[in-house]
């Protein structure tokens, strides 16, 4: 059976996003053994979900596995559902869809290794148990979105001194709540980790200037930012793994 993974992701200009879902995309193809893999876009840009799933059909597959690439349950996630059923209707498409991210411990060791990589990278020589660390969400006026990215955030809150969370928009605590919060208790060192997926524009400029504004009004100077998701095995892995659940249910 000649099979394809689709990859949908909400959808960025940034060409830093492509080059990560490219990447993402080649390395589930060879360790998944499918014939053909490739992403697509729910929205802002093209490739858009009917152009993926042509895509696939393009390349003669029999069964096509559609992964929703979201870190959290919401509107976006039942949009991208929504339309790949539509289509699978519409052209009479073997095709299953599977579960996002979310809730998975492949996503709090991926926070722990961004976080060990800093520490590596900056000389970070404090012990894990004097670090405080924060991270960063998204966030969404969905409260399913709070509540898968607080499981994953409560599973590394063991490792590390202290370990609190907030979010860049849509929902509370914003950015100066979380980090001021922490400043305030004197800590050694504070290392933040942005929990999104893509280099995208929140990586390149917004998180950023929000973390040094915050910094104007409470001064600290030992604060270290990671690297972002981006790619990873574990996340190839966990893409993987959703998929292998979702045929193993259709051929059941």
């Amino acid at each position: 059976m000649r099979k394809a993974l689709l990859i949908i992701d909400r959808g960025s200009k940034e060409t830093e996003v492509r080059h990560e879902l490219e990447e993402i995309a080649k390395i589930a193809k060879e360790k998944g053994n499918y014939h053909y893999t490739n992403y697509c876009f729910l929205e802002v840009v093209p490739p858009f979900i009917e152009e993926g799933i042509a895509g696939c059909l393009d390349e003669n597959v029999d069964f096509i596995t559609v992964m929703p690439y979201f870190l959290y349950p919401g509107m976006k996630l039942k949009d991208s559902v929504k339309q790949s059923a539509i289509l699978a209707k519409r052209f009479g498409l073997k095709l299953v869809i599977t579960k996002p991210l979310s809730y998975s411990d492949m996503l709090s060791s991926i926070i722990v290794n961004r976080v060990a990589k800093l520490k590596r990278d900056k000389k970070i020589s404090y012990e894990n148990s004097d670090c405080d660390v924060l991270v960063i969400g998204h966030g969404s006026s969905d409260k399913r979105a709070r509540e898968a990215f607080i499981f994953t955030v409560d599973k590394i809150k063991q490792i590390y001194k202290n370990v609190k969370f907030c979010f860049l928009e849509l929902d509370l605590p914003n950015i100066e709540q979380g980090l001021s919060s922490i400043i305030q208790t004197d800590p050694k060192v504070i290392l933040i980790m942005p929990y999104f997926l893509h280099k995208g524009i929140h990586i390149k400029s917004d998180v950023v200037n929000e973390i040094k504004q915050v910094l104007k009004k409470y001064p600290f100077s030992n604060v270290h930012i990671s690297d972002h998701i981006g790619v990873d095995e574990k996340m190839v892995e966990l893409v993987l793994e959703r998929a292998k659940e979702s045929e193993n249910r259709r051929s059941d």
